[in-house]
């Protein structure tokens, strides 16, 4: 038996690729970052082709980047950004149209129609989702009204069309967590809905066949003259080659990678996930809940013929608010300039941001509100600004932490973390704060890339057991509230006031 498993995490801006021992430690190859498309204002997509390339050179840099490694990988796990939807021709595996990603606002008027939002309860009894542009459903709907060259296309999430083409076409599979997001599954049957795919228009021989998130999704089958299509250097696509015949093992999508990877694999267990937007998920068990709070549930990975569900809300604006305050704002030089800049001052002296740069998800589900900063006076200058910035990231989860236990009747006791922007202590604190419990971060916030592995591992018994993988878990550092409740509920009474005002707006 080989000693790694190869893990992949194809994100929003970047792909990244890992070696996964039995230890649980993550060795990482050099990421290879997505270019962002933006065609018009609330338009955001990817070209499907370079999503390939660079799973394709991050795999070449892990590999080459440890040599070691060369044929000695047993399994690969496939983890993924969700909803994002791709065309693609079965035969040529040329795509009409670029990806459209899962932030993209393109499809609000399709959700508008009173033809879908009559269908409204329906939908959610059974998706467990609201009607949003956010899943792939719509999009869908979109490229067969706007690319008529779609029409005879397979559709995919990335997962989807990621197995496809690195399987060689053997393989149109995809797993129960990326297919919850699609709005045209039945997370109670595990199965696409006829009355969905009618609704929306899909032909089910489009589709991935939906698969346990621990499975069969077949054997790589690369070829070099395919390879040497792209900009691959000889020694990359040899490498690549010594894939040929490892199998994928384990796909799930982002966040209930990274649930899994976090070991909340209890119920009641919950973790945020802190990257380019902000994913809550609480461990529902093995039956679903259906939110009374407008929260979404999606199955969360299936293991050995048990499928787990999640209840998630998710914050479109994460760490791509920080990416505003450096890029478009020039407030901060670069994202670690965050900490310091607000523990300048005391407090945003009542300036609050409400960072709904392409709407709110979750409970508002508004796709048509827009970012307001409130609270403004003559004092007020960019400290102020930076602090509430940050902030209203914490503003954000907390709402989502506490309609799940009011939802589920679960008292969370601490929430697991990781992403990118956990780097942030003062932001950590502040979330600790605002939900009264113990924050604590993974020691590496490379989760979503640890659950896909482990999920792989355990399908080709690289590791025995889920009780096996309870001890690999490793945290780095705790945060503990230390704020009373009178301040938590005035701050947070003002945050409500400030959404209150851009719904309103």
């Amino acid at each position: 038996m080989g000693r790694y498993i190869l893990s992949i995490d194809q994100g929003t801006t970047s792909t990244k690729a890992f070696l996964l021992d039995r230890n649980g430690v993550l060795t990482s190859g050099t990421p290879v970052s997505i270019t962002q498309i933006y065609p018009q204002p609330g338009y955001v997509e990817h070209d499907p082709s370079e999503i390939y390339f660079s799973v394709l050179k991050a795999i070449a840099n892990v590999i080459s980047e440890n040599p070691f490694a060369v044929r000695d990988i047993e399994g690969i796990g496939i983890t993924n950004q969700r909803e994002t939807t791709i065309a693609f021709d079965r035969d040529t595996m040329e795509s009409p149209y670029n990806a459209i990603v899962w932030q993209c606002r393109r499809t609000s008027e399709i959700c508008r129609r009173s033809v879908i939002t009559d269908h409204g309860q329906e939908i959610c009894s059974k998706t467990g989702l609201k009607i949003d542009p956010y899943f792939s459903a719509t999009k869908m709907m979109w490229l067969h009204e706007n690319v008529p060259s779609s029409a005879d296309c397979l559709l995919a999430t990335v997962d989807g069309y990621l197995v496809y083409r690195l399987t060689g076409g053997r393989s149109f599979t995809s797993d129960y967590s990326n297919c919850s997001r699609t709005m045209l599954f039945d997370i109670n049957r595990l199965d696409y809905d006829d009355d969905l795919l009618e609704l929306f228009g899909i032909r089910r021989e489009c589709l991935a066949k939906p698969m346990p998130s621990c499975g069969e999704y077949g054997e790589i089958s690369l070829n070099r003259e395919s390879l040497s299509e792209y900009d691959l250097t000889n020694n990359e696509i040899e490498l690549l080659l010594t894939l040929n015949g490892v199998h994928i093992t384990g796909v799930a999508g982002d966040q209930p990678a990274a649930l899994f990877g976090q070991n909340a694999v209890n119920k009641g267990d919950c973790k945020t996930t802190y990257g380019t937007g902000c994913f809550t998920l609480m461990n529902l068990g093995t039956s679903p809940v259906f939110s009374r709070n407008g929260l979404l549930t999606s199955a969360a990975w299936s293991i050995g013929g048990t499928t787990y569900y999640a209840l998630e809300g998710s914050v479109f604006q994460g760490g791509s608010i920080i990416s505003w305050l450096k890029d478009e704002m020039k407030m901060i030089d670069k994202p670690s300039d965050c900490d310091a800049v607000c523990r300048s001052i005391d407090s945003t002296e009542g300036v609050y941001l409400v960072p709904a740069f392409t709407g709110l998800g979750a409970p508002y589900w508004n796709a048509d509100v827009r970012g307001v900063l409130t609270g403004l006076t003559r004092g007020s200058g960019r400290a102020q600004i930076v602090r509430a910035s940050v902030e209203s990231i914490a503003y954000q989860v907390t709402e989502l932490v506490n309609l799940m236990m009011e939802d589920t009747g679960i008292s969370a006791k601490q929430m697991k973390v990781d992403g990118g922007v956990c780097a942030c202590d003062f932001l950590m604190q502040f979330q600790s704060d605002l939900l009264g419990i113990r924050i604590t971060r993974a020691r590496s916030d490379e989760m979503t890339a640890m659950g896909a592995g482990l999920l792989a591992g355990l399908t080709c018994g690289f590791f025995s057991s889920v009780e096996e993988l309870e001890g690999l878990y490793q945290a780095s550092t705790s945060y503990d509230p230390d704020m009373t409740a009178y301040e938590v509920s005035t701050k947070m009474n003002g945050y409500k006031d400030a959404v209150r005002t851009a719904l309103a707006t």
